[in-house]
């Protein structure tokens, strides 16, 4: 049998994995890959490998139809790739990069630092960003890919990655999918360890479901105000055939941030998403809880506020998650550990029901009582003169987006605050964001993978200009690619979140965070000219003019320009104070500011029996 150069094998292997798309940055060290992949995939030449990471992660979350790699070079391309990495890992989302290297005979060893040209340690730098890393010396095998390669999609999802020097990428093998020295001899993965205390979880799976459910079962039907909150551990496809079976289960549901689409807003028992800056009436439901089954979220602070000791006051917490690590951190302290995959546990909990609904029928009532009292539409925040209130501005945008549309709400400031705590989210749609790392720059780059893994569905991506102008290059990827992708820029002339810290603070002493202050951002109708792509500055009523609605309605990329003035508010949000000795003091998830008008809080506080 003729032997056939390892770049095509690979690319082969890759196509029989599923994988249909590679967004990449070319470069001598990943020539032969480049090549081979072209043949075989859709290529996505991006202008920074960052973007590749990013687009590619998006992409096979919102993808029903096929997975995405990154494809980056040796030294730099890996370098460039880190914050990617970094965002998957944080976010256990399944992501394969592949990276080129020097030859294997131009390696440095004994010492050096650097023998081969752009070379530096690919796996060194990214292993401990992965839940798997491959290193080759020689090739392996289509099985032993494929076994290292699987690794990011099974359990707690993450990244993959691959080195492949140069010399191996183009080695000459049997293009057959199993050898017999044929082995992934340098494959590390970071195999979840079970702690010493693990005796303490309670592992339920089908043949045990009976005896399992006795804890919660009774925790459940000594609860007379549960919640169940459902985070970006479930998986989406999943969570969509639950959607009527969790209406039903009879309790309050909400969203982490980052879980957002796995239960949309017009589902009847949904009562949104609480967080340090989230919705003011999830967080009170949520603080008067007496049962909160956390499922497929880690609680992290941002979920449970940064005085965790403060989270669920009155009630006990049942956290429910495939890792150990996760279960066993005792912050908040747990009553009941269950050790399990997220969309498994809510069928086993559907099948065996063991509570009656009617008996949080009143407890329902006096959430949406509250909701109604305090929702987010109750909000306000005040604006100036020609500019945009950005919390209007989201629930206006909302309401003109279809069940088919991709939402990317960036990954942090205030465009993203704005998007979490008012944007209304309906069955049909992903909503996807990278909440962890929270790194700017972000959006554009997921909302590129996103539209691509929708198969050209309109994306729509609400960033602040400050983390907008970290990606900005990338709208030539947006144009090349012909996205249909509605860009929302909200210029507030820099970073929002830092000025207003500062401002708070410390005692307004503005450094480097808008042009008064040394930060330079472009001129964003010139932007878009430069890159052909339609642009226009909103207004307060953007919905109905005639111009936005053509941008709107076409199938071409378009820029919206949303200004916003630079000392606009964003509340609510946990409040805190500077300690003498400089640390910091945060308010329970339930006290945020501005504190509610007299009558509101007497209403909400008698619902809830808190006084």
């Amino acid at each position: 049998m003729s032997k056939i150069k390892y770049s095509d094998y690979m690319a082969s292997a890759l196509v029989e994995m599923g994988f249909t798309h590679c967004f990449f940055v070319a470069g001598g060290n990943v020539m032969h890959l480049v090549e081979s992949l072209s043949s075989k995939m859709r290529m996505v030449p991006v202008v920074h490998e960052v973007t590749a990471v990013i687009a590619s992660e998006y992409f096979t979350a919102i993808s029903s139809t096929g997975k995405a790699l990154a494809l980056v070079t040796a030294g730099p391309g890996a370098t460039n790739a880190v914050t990617g990495v970094a965002g998957a890992w944080l976010e256990s989302r399944e992501c394969l990069i592949i990276g080129g290297q020097v030859k294997v005979s131009d390696r440095a060893s004994g010492g050096l630092r650097q023998r081969g040209i752009q070379e530096i340690d690919g796996i060194r730098l990214l292993d401990d960003l992965c839940v798997a890393s491959l290193g080759m010396s020689e090739p392996i095998c289509a099985l032993n890919l494929e076994e290292v390669i699987s690794l990011g999609s099974f359990g707690r999802k993450g990244p993959v990655f691959l080195e492949i020097p140069l010399d191996v990428q183009a080695a000459m093998v049997h293009p057959g999918r199993d050898w017999i020295d044929g082995s992934p001899e340098t494959a590390r993965s970071h195999d979840q360890a079970v702690s010493d205390d693990a005796s303490s979880l309670a592992v339920l799976g089908q043949a045990e479901v009976v005896t399992s459910l006795d804890a919660l079962t009774q925790l459940l039907r000594q609860a007379k105000r549960p919640v169940l909150l459902l985070g970006g551990g479930l998986d989406q496809r999943e969570s969509v055939m639950l959607w009527e079976q969790l209406d039903s289960l009879g309790m309050p549901i909400m969203t982490t941030w980052n879980g957002a689409d796995r239960f949309p807003s017009d589902r009847e028992m949904w009562f949104g998403r609480p967080d340090t800056w989230g919705m003011r009436a999830s967080n009170r439901i949520l603080q008067s809880a007496d049962l909160l089954l956390a499922v497929g979220c880690r609680l992290s602070l941002q979920q449970t506020g940064f005085n965790w000791q403060a989270f669920m006051p009155k009630g006990q917490v049942v956290h429910v998650d495939l890792d150990d690590t996760e279960l066993l951190k005792r912050h908040p302290e747990k009553a009941l550990r269950v050790r399990c995959e997220a969309a498994e546990f809510l069928r086993i909990l559907i099948e065996h029901q063991p509570v009656d609904v009617a008996a949080w029928t009143d407890w329902v009532a006096v959430c949406r009582k509250v909701w109604k009292a305090i929702g987010p539409e109750r909000e306000t925040n005040s604006t100036h003169d020609g500019f945009v209130q950005p919390q209007k501005f989201v629930s206006q945008l909302s309401q003109l987006c279809r069940p088919s549309d991709a939402i990317i709400p960036c990954s942090s400031g205030g465009a993203f605050t704005s998007m979490m705590q008012g944007f209304m989210n309906i069955s049909g749609q992903r909503m996807l964001t990278n909440k962890a790392l929270a790194s700017m720059g972000y959006g554009l780059a997921g909302a590129i993978g996103a539209c691509l893994g929708s198969s050209g569905q309109r994306t729509i991506l609400v960033e602040g200009d400050g983390g907008f102008a970290q990606n900005l290059q990338d709208l030539g990827t947006v144009v090349a690619q012909g996205l249909n992708l509605k860009i929302f820029v909200l210029a507030n002339e820099g970073y929002a979140s830092i000025r207003m810290t500062q401002m708070n603070y410390f005692d307004g002493n503005i450094v480097g965070c808008d042009r008064q202050s040394g930060l330079g951002l472009p001129n964003w109708e010139l932007l878009g000219a430069a890159y052909g792509i339609n642009t226009q500055v909103l207004g307060g009523s953007f919905q109905t003019s005639a111009e936005f609605l053509k941008l709107w309605e076409n199938e071409l990329p378009a820029l919206f320009v949303v200004p916003v003035h630079p000392e606009q508010t964003y509340y609510p949000k946990i409040g805190s104070r500077v300690l003498p000795n400089g640390g910091m003091e945060s308010a329970p998830l339930d006290r945020m500011i501005p504190e509610l008008r007299e009558v509101d809080e007497k209403l909400v506080s008698d619902l809830l029996g808190d006084r």
